[in-house]
Order: C-alpha cells, then sequence, then structure tokens
C-alpha cells in the first residue's frame, strides 16, 4: 500500500546566516543524496512554493509532497533528511499516512 509524506518548511535564521556558497554546497549534497531515490520506487508528486493568502492556510513557505511504495522507503527518507542537517536550518513539519479513499476517511473521522 502506497504511503505519502507532506513536508511544510521555512528557511530559519541559520539558514539566512550562510552565504551563497554555503547555500549552494549543501543543497547540491541535498541534490546529489536525493538522486537515488526514484530506485527505491520514492516519488516526488511536488516541492514548490507555498500559495499564500489561503483561508486556513500554513504560515510555512515550502511544501513538499511524496509517495513511497512502503514504509521502509519513506523512512529511509525521513533518515536521510535528519542526518543532512536540514531541520537545523528550516522550521520544518512532517506528516505521513497510508494510501486511503474517501469512505474510509469519512468512518475514521465519525470514530474520532
Amino acid at each position: 500500500m502506497s504511503q505519502y509524506l507532506v513536508e511544510l518548511y521555512t528557511p530559519n535564521t541559520k539558514w539566512k546566516a550562510l552565504n551563497t556558497e554555503q547555500r549552494m554546497r549543501f543543497l547540491g549534497a541535498i541534490g546529489t543524496a536525493m538522486s537515488g531515490l526514484s530506485s527505491m520506487g520514492v516519488e516526488v508528486l511536488t516541492l514548490t512554493e507555498i500559495e499564500p493568502g489561503l483561508d486556513q492556510g500554513s504560515k510555512h513557505r515550502f511544501l513538499g509532497i511524496w509517495r513511497f511504495p512502503d514504509v521502509q522507503a519513506r523512512d529511509a527518507l525521513l533518515t536521510g533528511i535528519k542526518a543532512s542537517g536540514w531541520y537545523g536550518y528550516f522550521d520544518h513539519v512532517n506528516a505521513a499516512g497510508a494510501e486511503g479513499d474517501f469512505a474510509r476517511h469519512l468512518g475514521a473521522l465519525e470514530e474520532a
């Protein structure tokens, strides 16, 4: 069953203190580390800036949505993100869950 991860993140003061070269070096390492994810069945559904002004919108600046073939692939990405030092540079929130449908979701809400 597919697994999903939603990330919301905003650069923090530590990131803003880096110069352009330091940012490029860090992001280059991230890009290199991410290159092998597709062989694990990891799909990036979107990595984008969040649209401002949305009713009940997040205050975060960026959004990432990922799909994984299983929990192990998802956890491998999360382990890599943590090991990279990403969380030190971005105020970051993760939400994850399994593939679902409307009827199942309504049932879960009813029982909540």
